[in-house]
């Protein structure tokens, strides 16, 4: 593990609680240590009390917070004494802790404490570190890794059996101080779970940690024979393929969901094991990871089968226990053709679940080389997956939006209405893959919902390589916003330019065919049924003088979208059209364009944009909104309709 402390940076921390903030993005920054949410850091401080007293405070880390983007307030004060003496209880239900730790907080508007608050109180060191390692892990999931772990460390940890995190975590810990805590010691390892390192500063712990894990890198990289090589390339899937196993997983999970497909050497060679079946089985690296990854990946591709599966399992595991039961569909898809392939209700969720799983592989190639990996039992692992103040991790990850889950397909999505159209979708909770001839449309947006891909969409080839791109990241396609168009230089008939009636074509008419063409298999695949918004234009129902090519293009394009709304109907796509007229935040509408249109009619530039009957700007914004709300379920009995978004024209109306 490298160090990654810098001491001109530390000193731009003052006190106990900034040095703690620093230390714990450092290894939240590290993530062969650091599991997805995971970790938690402490650090305690005697401050003077509303009445004068001194006072021993905890700040320990608060859920809902990664490591690696901690900020101070992201970390709890709590009444240090009072949390030490619920270790004392020889039993505490879970609710009943919570609801003390909640009270021993200082200020009650300060987050939840982590579940391990107590174990933080118990350590009488100033600064406390807790962590994953995947290397330790590795060592504790092999036979005789207890054993391992104690001949690697000596005196150095104290070693403390695998138990439940929370209360019975905490008085595993308790039970293995009472002892007391060795001059030589620097840190607890919580067999099958994590390592706790310790010291008077928060610099002191964080290197004792980077020293106990490197220690245990160390002892994997010499003694542990690496996996074998991998002969096979991975092979190019069809994106249709993806978009059937998508299907199959939303089915079983009850709603759309995000999959993505991944490409990384590692995951490759895992995937192909010829003791996959086997090893994979065995569970998850430490049963916190079972929350996010389902304690088991499917092995193939047959999602009723492992649905049916992790049923069985939950009812043998609740033992008529009254639990929440979770959707049954995976999480995590390890296939010979696809490699690994993980899943989730949001992206979000899903890229948790990648996050995790790809620390579990590593976690288990490095305990087979060790001489075989071993989980712990199924049990265990059930116990923490359903165990409600770990579930309540799942909660903060299921935002509300109507879209969430889904896939949307924006082109022209760099800039105006296409643009309005991605970030009106992004808002509402859709994922979106933007396909714009734009180089820069990958940066359109940091969004972590968004793929941009830069193409043609004249071009057959460019548009499949955007879909490709697009449905390997997010599993398959639900909604179709046809958006990118051109609007050659105005010319009369009389001075008709071939080269501008071709290039409108092009683009407004082939490249609406081809999308179509391609889109259709992917959108008869969408759990809730496919949509479709086309971009039309004023011209449609109402051309102007000189704009034939664009006229025609637009009308081309408006017949094609009443042909696939009667052609797709028997597949469940709906399809609209969208007719906005004088957008001018658009590329088309030049400071210069405007500026002379508007002395033309005798306008200011302000007058001239609101020049429609009722009196409005319109914005890219607006016909976004209004194209969101053709996809959504407001519309779901609404195919081949055509709705103008123009303030209002009397030529169209």
């Amino acid at each position: 593990m490298r160090n990654r402390w810098n001491a001109d940076e530390a000193a731009a921390h003052e006190g106990p609680l900034a040095q703690c903030v620093y230390a714990t993005r450092l290894l939240g920054a590290d993530r062969t240590v650091v599991a997805h949410g995971g970790g938690n850091t402490s650090v305690k401080v005697r401050r003077t009390d509303l009445f004068g007293d001194p006072l021993d405070v905890l700040h320990v880390k608060g859920s809902g917070w990664d490591l690696d983007a901690i900020e101070p307030e992201g970390f709890t004060a709590l009444d240090l004494a009072r949390v030490r003496r619920l270790a004392d209880l020889d039993d505490l239900p879970d609710t009943v802790m919570l609801g003390e730790l909640l009270q021993a907080r200082l200020d009650p508007a300060a987050p939840s404490p982590s579940v391990e608050t107590i174990i933080h109180a118990l350590l009488p060191a100033a600064a406390v570190m807790h962590t994953h390692p995947n290397s330790l892990l590795a060592m504790s999931n092999t036979d005789g890794g207890e054993q391992r772990v104690r001949e690697l460390y000596g005196g150095s940890v104290i070693v403390v059996p695998y138990a439940m995190p929370g209360f019975h975590a905490a008085k595993a810990v308790a039970d293995a101080l009472r002892g007391g805590i060795p001059a030589t010691c620097t840190g607890v390892v919580l067999l099958h779970h994590g390592l706790v390192s310790f010291g008077d500063t928060p610099a002191e712990a964080y290197d004792r940690m980077v020293d106990l894990v490197s220690l245990a890198d160390d002892h994997v990289a010499h003694n542990a024979k690496p996996p074998a090589p991998v002969e096979r390339a991975q092979p190019d899937v069809d994106r249709v393929e993806l978009a059937e196993l998508r299907r199959a997983v939303a089915e079983a999970a009850g709603g759309p969901v995000i999959l993505r497909r991944h490409r990384d050497e590692a995951s490759w060679a895992f995937s192909q094991r010829g003791d996959l079946a086997v090893v994979a089985r065995q569970g998850v690296a430490t049963p916190d990871h079972a929350l996010w990854t389902k304690p088991l990946p499917l092995v193939g591709r047959d999602v009723a089968a492992f649905a049916a599966d992790y049923a069985a399992y939950v009812d043998e595991h609740a033992d008529g226990r009254a639990v929440r039961r979770r959707d049954p569909a995976p999480r995590v898809i390890l296939d010979p053709d696809l490699g690994l392939v993980t899943s989730g209700p949001n992206v979000a969720a899903e890229e948790a679940a990648a996050e995790i799983y790809l620390q579990i592989i590593d976690t288990i190639e490095k305990a087979e080389g060790l001489g075989g990996y071993r989980a712990l039992p199924a049990q265990d692992i059930f116990d923490l997956e359903y165990w409600e103040l770990e579930q309540l991790k799942l909660d903060r990850v299921r935002p509300g939006g109507e879209f969430t889950g889904e896939v949307a397909v924006v082109t022209g999505a760099n800039s105006g209405i296409g643009r309005g159209c991605a970030l009106a979708l992004l808002e509402r909770g859709a994922a979106v893959i933007g396909l714009d001839i734009d180089p820069a449309v990958p940066t359109m947006t940091d969004h972590p919902a968004y793929v941009g891909v830069a193409c043609d969409v004249s071009s057959s080839d460019d548009l499949a390589r955007g879909l490709d791109a697009g449905v390997e990241r997010f599993g398959g396609v639900d909604m179709v916003v046809a958006s990118a168009g051109v609007f050659p230089e105005s010319n009369p008939i009389a001075r008709h330019d071939p080269r501008a009636w071709h290039r409108a074509m092009s683009v407004n008419v082939d490249g609406l065919i081809q999308l179509f063409a391609l889109v259709h298999p992917l959108l008869r695949l969408a759990p809730q049924g496919g949509r479709v918004a086309v971009v039309g234009s004023k011209n449609v129902p109402a051309p102007g003088p000189g704009a034939s090519a664009y006229s025609a293009s637009k009308a081309a394009a408006n017949q094609i979208a009443r042909v696939a709304a009667l052609e797709w109907a028997k597949d469940h796509i709906r399809v609209n059209s969208v007719h906005p007229d004088a957008v001018f935040d658009t590329a088309l509408w030049t400071p210069e364009l405007l500026a002379e249109r508007a002395k033309r009619y005798g306008m200011s530039i302000e007058d001239y944009k609101r020049r429609n009957m009722l009196g409005l700007e319109i914005t890219s914004a607006d016909v976004g909104n209004l194209v969101a709300a053709t996809l959504s379920s407001q519309f779901r009995a609404t195919t081949g309709a055509q709705i103008t978004i123009d303030g209002g024209n009397e030529r169209t109306i």
